[in-house]
């Protein structure tokens, strides 16, 4: 038997992962869509008038087992790859692809949704069920429905070809991650760097049977690398590698596989009557077309930018010390600490004891628990995808279960890079049964060593508890519909609960609940809590500049107008998108496109931006528990309400200020990031 095609009879119906095969997956994933496509034919044969009940629920409750087995295969794919899974991934995403496009361009089927939503104002329907039926009507308009048949099928070879190029792109930038190690022998090479950074690398490089200290690509090892070592020469080979992903001539070269994705999906916008595929991702977006989002790119470039040159000639007259004339990128980080110390007497070095891994979990637990009400207990009778893996029961104050949540914080091979929060089960309310949802972030932080465990950067805090703030967002969904819950909302306002929890990373009183001294048990000093206050906005016109080229580079290729055909190089395109935000000179060797997984690989694509839009909804939302207290719990219930419960049941907008009153500005964003005199 194939245990994805059976009820999962496990604790909480979770996935039972030691029982999976990387066999199972392919016929699963056949025998899944057969059975949606049973049910499709089911609401498209019956004779019964179509209504609200009969289409558009029974709709969004079909393909179930089909969801849960993708949940499982394509997290697998992200955080426990291997040859196997990637193999698989290539065969079934073009039939994904091909079933998706059989549904949004089932003619009967849409005539039947069509019907319903023709009638949506004499239904007397909920907010959410009026929701609902937009979300699924405008699934079949904005995907093909009222094309013609030839142009259904350019539609089918399109999404294809998309599926299966996105794979490859991030299968090339895991490769080329996994390829490059930096190996050292001689250890006056490693000048600078801390004992836990050299520790790592001697502990890497036994992992891999060698001799001295091995780095690589992967974050933990990576960035304290470029953050400390003195050795100038081995930051500048380590930087170009990390920039070369995707960019080599070799097997992994993203270059043809990027113009074809955007040209790809520049052609499916126009077939769909869109000028490009920004104007088509932003009909759906709170920022609503390109021009919106370039005039709020480039309003905040404008007060970023002054800010961003001052703080550029600062770590330039730094590095002038030491007989640098010409700042590069591969200096960035090294001097940007070097002027952290001197501006503030901070060290990241000297905060790491007071955040050991386990206590930031137990912080980021407490928190919750003080907003919230939840609670946290570490089960080890659900089965993991890997042993490293942690396993909660979430329970909220009367007791009741609320979510599964897993979480998996280091790096290793089958791993891609960076922080995410995902779900293996949605939540939903069917039957008078409210089902909970299985939560999971997966993050890549520093390991424990030989002797002494996982101490966490404060970069790595703010980072897991960015992912605790979407889990919560997951956790606490409570919606009648599945396409509905948690994080399926506007992509511009997802990042609002996520975002917004960093926050309490900065405040004393939070502090106080998790950060102490890992051998000493002393709380973090209160002087030490002042200069992370203090240092809060170092080189914020930098970072702000940083993420708006980013945001850029996204729109530059996805929402510009011209046609993808003029485009040759990805390089030279992007370092026209690139001209305005420039502040270190380019590195012939490296491209940013290639490995901009965000865009070529996740859902970003046209909604990069999204990062600093929601930065806007945060800082003014957070000015909120300010006012009221951090830990106000009254505040916190009108976000849980309003917000984190409510998932996409009404427009972000909506659902915004109901919890704040009004509609945010950008002013407390400037006021936080310190850019508002400079503005002014």
């Amino acid at each position: 038997m194939n245990p994805l095609l059976e009820t999962f009879n496990t604790k909480y119906t979770t996935a039972p992962f030691s029982k999976i095969k990387e066999a199972h997956f392919k016929p699963a994933f056949e025998e899944a869509i057969a059975r949606a496509k049973v049910e499709i034919n089911e609401i498209t044969s019956t004779t019964e008038k179509a209504t609200f009940e009969n289409t558009i629920e029974t709709l969004e409750f079909s393909g179930q087992s089909l969801e849960r087995i993708s949940a499982i295969f394509f997290n697998l794919n992200s955080a426990e790859t291997n040859d196997e899974i990637q193999k698989i991934a290539q065969e079934v995403s073009p039939m994904l692809s091909e079933f998706a496009n059989d549904i949004r361009l089932n003619k009967a089927l849409f005539k039947r949704v069509k019907r319903v939503f023709e009638e949506r104002d004499t239904l007397d329907l909920s907010p959410e069920q009026a929701m609902l039926l937009e979300k699924k009507y405008k699934g079949f308009s904005r995907n093909g429905a009222n094309l013609n048949d030839a142009d259904k099928e350019k539609l089918r070879e399109i999404d294809k070809k998309l599926s299966k190029l996105s794979l490859k792109f991030g299968e090339n930038v895991l490769a080329e991650t996994n390829a490059y190690e930096l190996h050292i022998k001689d250890e006056n090479q490693l000048q600078g760097l801390p004992e836990s950074a050299k520790e790592a690398a001697v502990l890497l490089a036994k992992q891999k049977e060698k001799e001295g200290w091995l780095f690589t690509l992967d974050y933990p090892s990576y960035i304290p690398f470029m953050t400390y070592a003195d050795d100038r020469s081995l930051r500048e080979q380590l930087s170009k590698a990390f920039g070369a992903k995707g960019f080599q001539e070799n097997k992994y070269n993203n270059e043809e596989i990027v113009l074809q994705l955007i040209k790809l999906r520049h052609d499916r916008a126009n077939l769909l009557g869109y000028k490009t595929h920004a104007d088509f991702v932003l009909e759906e977006r709170m920022a609503e077309s390109p021009g919106k989002v370039l005039s709020f790119e480039n309003d905040l470039l404008e007060k970023a930018k002054p800010a961003a040159e001052r703080e550029f000639l600062q770590l330039v007259e730094l590095a002038k010390n030491d007989g640098i004339v010409q700042l590069q990128k591969w200096d960035g980080a090294y001097y940007s600490e070097k002027l952290k110390k001197q501006l503030f007497d901070l060290d990241q070095e000297q905060l790491k004891p007071y955040f050991k891994l386990e206590n930031v979990i137990d912080g980021v637990f407490t928190i919750s628990n003080k907003l919230f009400g939840l609670n946290f207990n570490e089960i080890s009778d659900i089965d993991k995808y890997h042993e490293e893996v942690m396993t909660y029961e979430v329970t909220d104050s009367k007791g009741d279960f609320i979510a599964v949540f897993y979480a998996d914080f280091f790096p290793r091979p089958g791993k891609r890079n960076g922080a995410w929060m995902t779900s293996y089960k949605s939540q939903w309310k069917k039957n008078n049964e409210n089902s909970r949802p299985h939560i999971s972030i997966v993050c890549n932080f520093t390991k424990p060593t030989e002797t002494k465990p996982s101490l966490l950067t404060f970069n790595e805090v703010t980072t897991l508890f960015h992912e605790f703030g979407h889990a919560l967002h997951g956790m606490l969904a409570n919606t009648t519909y599945p396409s509905l819950s948690g994080t399926s909302v506007y992509w511009d306002f997802v990042e609002l609960p996520s975002q917004l929890l960093e926050n309490w990373c900065y405040e004393k009183e939070a502090l106080d609940l998790f950060a102490r001294h890992y051998e000493t048990n002393e709380s973090i000093p209160m002087e030490m809590v002042q200069k992370i206050k203090d240092s809060s906005n170092f080189l914020e016109g930098m970072k702000t500049l940083r993420q708006l080229s980013f945001g850029l580079l996204d729109m530059a290729w996805h929402g510009a107008g011209e046609s993808p055909e003029t485009i040759s190089s990805v390089k030279d395109y992007e370092m026209k998108a690139f001209a305005d935000t420039q502040l270190y000179p380019d590195v012939a060797e490296n491209c940013m496109s290639t490995s901009f997984a965000h865009i070529f690989q996740g859902g970003y694509s046209s909604g990069y931006y999204s990062y600093k839009w929601a930065e806007v909804l945060d800082a003014d939302a957070f000015e909120y528990f300010k006012e009221t207290g951090i830990f106000n719990k009254e505040t916190a219930r009108k976000f849980e309400e309003n917000v984190l419960s409510q998932g996409g049941t009404e427009k972000p907008m909506t659902l915004y200020k109901r919890f704040r009153g009004k509609e945010p500005n950008n002013e407390a964003l400037l006021r936080r990031a310190g850019l508002l005199e400079i503005a002014d």
